[in-house]
């Protein structure tokens, strides 16, 4: 996996959740007399594996941890009564509620940790028009970013092609990432996504979106740019949803101009086909 960007606590140290906004330790379960004194994590790295130590007492009889930043918690084996660890890997960034109850769901230890973006992270889609560079916002658009770098990590966007170029007075888009170019379209690897439209990013000219069906919650591993400002694409309510932007090119808006200067069909597929060569986590 690549390193996108690291993250650090906003208080001094990353040690002692309970230094990072406060909570209770030490409560200790009535029925299995499990006890937590501590928990600490290691480096805090935007999807990157996270490792918290909890200490306490009597952990083996079972302990449950709650945290909203991770996609998954597991158990790191080696584990003993006295101390655990578990890894997690951190695909959100802002302020998350971490708790641990013991097996009869007693309240062992709540806290919190703020993991502020550091630096936004960046992909470098190498294109047969040109090199594109995009800065991703995952603080406005966690799960579209997280999807599309899972797609990214994947390996699926190479030798995708982008199949849809539409330059008209209503819009003016270039879509790809779906299909290959016998226009073919390959099952993408990940299910689809809930629509992130309603999160203040507009479809403004030089961003990049998820492309979906009707369907609201459709999106997989299509995106689009918007070539021109179409900001007709934007939510303005849940009957008229849009389209949820994700990030936006910070060099390369002479490459997306040329978009704008293929020949398409009456499908508006180029008849000279743009090919997405390679996309990689460039920061």
């Amino acid at each position: 996996m690549k390193l996108l960007h690291w993250i650090a606590m906003s208080c001094a140290s990353i040690t002692l959740l309970t230094a990072c906004g406060g909570g209770s330790s030490g409560s200790t379960s009535t029925a299995s007399t499990v006890s937590v004194t501590s928990v600490t994590t290691d480096q805090l790295v935007y999807r990157k594996v996270t490792n918290m130590t909890v200490v306490g007492k009597n952990l083996d009889l079972g302990i449950n941890i709650s945290n909203p930043g991770c996609l998954k918690i597991t158990e790191v084996a080696g584990g003993t009564s006295t101390q655990r660890v578990f890894a997690c890997k951190m695909v959100a960034v802002g302020t998350f509620a971490v708790s641990i109850t013991a097996g009869d769901s007693a309240s062992l230890y709540s806290g919190s940790l703020t993991i502020p973006l550091a630096a936004q992270p960046q992909v470098t889609m190498k294109t047969t028009l040109g090199d594109i560079v995009i800065e991703l916002n995952p603080a406005k658009a966690p799960i579209s970013v997280d999807n599309f770098l899972n797609y990214v990590e994947n390996g699926f966007y190479v030798n995708k092609i982008f199949h849809r170029v539409v330059n008209s007075t209503s819009f003016s888009i270039a879509q790809g990432g779906g299909f290959t170019s016998d226009l073919q379209q390959p099952t993408p690897p990940f299910a689809a996504i809930k629509l992130e439209s309603n999160n203040g990013l507009s479809n403004v000219r030089g961003t990049i979106g998820m492309a979906r069906t009707s369907a609201v919650d459709s999106a997989t591993s299509q995106f689009y740019f918007n070539v021109a400002s179409n900001t007709g694409f934007d939510y303005t309510s849940t009957s008229n949803p849009g389209y949820a932007v994700f990030g936006k090119i910070v060099t390369g808006l002479d490459i997306m101009d040329k978009f704008k200067t293929v020949a398409t069909n009456s499908s508006d597929v180029p008849t000279t086909a743009i090919f997405i060569n390679s996309v990689v986590q460039t920061q």
